[in-house]
């Protein structure tokens, strides 16, 4: 049964003479270690480990027997580590070898991917799950023996002195920044069939969200790097959107990024746990294929090591990452600023918070101390962080300060790590975050779920990997400037705003976009009316006047204030500024289009223009729209505009 090698080797030998020693193996291995010799052609291989191979066979044994026959040595291992976790159910229904068999390796395929991408493979996951299953019965809260406190950071008012000083110090690194955009969601919540990154961010311009992102990336690198170097974006995707994300990115060339700059990330899956043993679950229609869902993300940190980009940004000579969201346009006004406190306080962890109703149904950033002095300062959840308060130091629980906010500002889920700290955490961890597990039961014994569950990460719990006496804060920016998701549907977005709380759906955050330009022009020193209020599909909005303005145009306020100058902007306006432009003392009614490219530059100088405009108009009941139309309530009528748009290097003034 051993078959003959030419020129054995020790290795072949030593496991040979073991077998012919341990007779009392022959019986059920007669037919494993034979079906395994056919597969190597009668010959053992270099470095094949019998001794393994019948650990293995012996472990599978009583629920693979019939089929031992056709799994290679790599589908028994995975078979041997799949029983030992107490996963036989997995192989109840099959049937012996020559039935199925594409089945079973199909079965094998998807199993060998999910050890591979799983730090420690599935016998870690399964571990890890048995775990926080029993503590999740047990009731266990994570935050036991934590005192929460109002954590270090810096709350800047957006414009201020401070906020300025603040974007000058995070454009001198900006060009030292690699950038991260966590796009693993499909847009179906909002009533959307393609993936978020592709909606339009506005109307006046039609401009994705991912378009949005690579041009205010594009003005970082132009306004600051040298000598042919580019600023780097990691995108996470999905199984969900991985495919869509490369084949939109390829359909629109990248939007201007090269491709040694654009890094895509595919986020992998974890298998559902159906009981306290975490057992894995199948597909209910498909016994060769395990049931998986979303492992979080969280996952984004495993990725980025994993995939080396960690350890090739730091060889690039990159300070500082900063993670970002997929539909939060907004998040680039601040972004330069948060890089700024960053560098002034020395974090190794930044995020970009807002402040925060007492009670919002929004995380809050804390300081968390032990008994024994331990610290961290990280995201605390809205349902934990009132318990935690009233359990501890206030009976009142989460309450307002003097300003009428929470103490705790509110986690919009975008951070700032700097490089080193960064990558020394990941070499110590592997990438994996802590995990949670959140089961729903059906009986009071906890015991049955109501349907399968899985093991999550987040991504702000990356503190909790950083080792004593890591630097952790925050930047609090007025929410105008730097939050307004885009991530309800209609239905969901009016009931929010019948509660009183942000909608945070399509047409507010293109308003939020509008009004924020125009607030940013008005603190410039130019006039510029209030659009009236609307309420399409019972979402109230400011939708006017439309005001677009592209990075390449002004990446930071303090460049904006430096070439805005006077003028003013009437309510029912549209303005879409592009390009190196000046503008000063431009009076506008209607809608205007400014767009040099390249070293093109416009001047405006008392320009006084007028024009029929463009009108947001509301849809009519049962009118047909495309999605993403459909999902805001209205629709651009674009009646009449000026467009000046020069592409030949000079310098234009334009007066009338």
């Amino acid at each position: 049964m051993f078959g003959k090698s030419k020129g054995v080797s020790p290795k072949v030998t030593e496991n040979q003479n073991y077998l012919k020693k341990h007779g009392y193996l022959q019986g059920d291995l007669d037919v494993a270690l034979n079906s395994c010799l056919e597969a190597q052609g009668k010959v053992w291989p270099e470095e094949f480990d019998a001794l393994k191979y019948i650990e293995a066979a012996l472990r599978v044994m009583p629920v693979l027997k019939a089929n031992l026959p056709i799994l290679t040595f790599e589908e028994l291992r995975l078979a041997s580590d799949l029983v030992a976790a107490g996963q036989n159910h997995l192989f109840a229904s099959w049937p012996p070898a020559g039935k199925q068999d594409a089945d079973k390796k199909r079965f094998f395929a998807q199993v060998a991917q999910l050890n591979a991408k799983y730090p420690g493979g599935l016998k870690a996951y399964h571990t890890n799950a048995v775990k926080l299953l029993a503590e999740a019965k047990e009731g266990k809260n994570p935050l036991e023996g934590w005192t929460p406190e109002v954590p270090s950071g810096e709350r800047v008012s957006a414009g201020s002195p401070a906020f300025l000083a603040f974007e000058k110090a995070g454009m001198d690194v900006v060009g030292q920044t690699a950038f991260v955009l966590v796009a693993g969601g499909l847009g179906e919540r909002l009533g959307y069939n393609g993936i978020k990154i592709a909606l339009p961010v506005d109307s006046v311009t039609g401009k994705s969200f991912m378009q949005w992102y690579a041009e205010y990336i594009l003005a970082f690198q132009a306004r600051a790097c040298r000598g042919g170097k580019v600023i780097h974006l990691a995108i996470m995707t999905s199984d969900d959107t991985h495919a869509k994300t490369v084949d939109f990115l390829s359909k629109n060339a990248n939007f201007g990024l090269k491709d040694e700059q654009l890094h895509v990330m595919k986020q992998e899956k974890v298998p559902s746990l159906v009981d306290n043993s975490a057992r894995f679950a199948l597909e209910s229609k498909d016994a060769y294929s395990l049931e998986t869902k979303p492992h979080g993300h969280g996952d984004v940190h495993s990725l980025l090591y994993h995939t080396g980009l960690v350890q090739q940004w730091k060889k690039l000579g990159v300070k500082y990452v900063a993670f970002f969201q997929d539909t939060n346009a907004l998040t680039f006004r601040a972004l330069p600023a948060v890089l700024g406190v960053s560098v002034k306080n020395h974090f190794d962890y930044n995020s970009l918070t807002v402040p925060r109703k007492a009670g919002e149904a929004v995380g809050g950033i804390a300081k968390l101390t032990r008994t024994d002095g331990t610290t961290m300062t990280l995201n605390v959840e809205y349902n934990q962080l009132d318990p935690l308060l009233r359990a501890t130091v206030n009976e009142k629980g989460d309450v307002p300060d003097e300003t009428g906010n929470s103490p705790f500002p509110g986690n919009i889920n975008v951070l700032v790590l700097e490089l080193t700290s960064y990558h020394k955490t990941l070499e110590a961890t592997d990438g994996l975050m802590p995990e949670f597990v959140n089961p729903k039961y059906k009986d009071k014994e906890k015991e049955k779920f109501t349907k399968p569950t899985r093991l999550e990460c987040m991504m702000q719990d990356y503190p909790k990997l950083l080792p004593s006496g890591s630097k952790v804060g925050f930047t609090q920016i007025d929410r105008w400037l730097c939050f307004s998701p885009v991530k309800n549907n209609v239905e969901d977005a009016a009931k929010k705003a019948a509660a009183g709380t942000p909608p945070e759906s399509a047409s507010t955050g293109e308003a939020d976009m509008y009004n924020a330009s125009a607030e940013m022009l008005r603190r410039a020193g130019m006039n510029v009316e209030y659009g009236p209020k609307a309420e399409p599909l019972g979402i109230p909005v400011t939708l006017g006047p439309q005001v677009h303005l592209a990075p390449s145009f002004a990446t930071t306020w303090f460049e904006l204030m430096k070439k805005v100058k006077g003028g003013s902007i009437s309510a029912t306006s549209s303005l879409v500024v592009e390009g190196d432009c000046n503008l000063k003392n431009l009076e506008l009614d209607g809608a205007l289009v400014l767009k040099p490219c390249g070293k093109t530059v416009v001047k405006i100088d008392g320009l006084r223009e007028s024009n029929k405009g463009w009108e947001l108009v509301p849809l009519e009941k049962g009118e047909k729209a495309p999605e993403e139309i459909a999902m805001r309530g209205y629709k651009l009528v674009q009646k009449w505009s000026r467009t000046l748009a020069y592409a030949d290097g000079k310098e234009h003034t334009i007066k009338q």
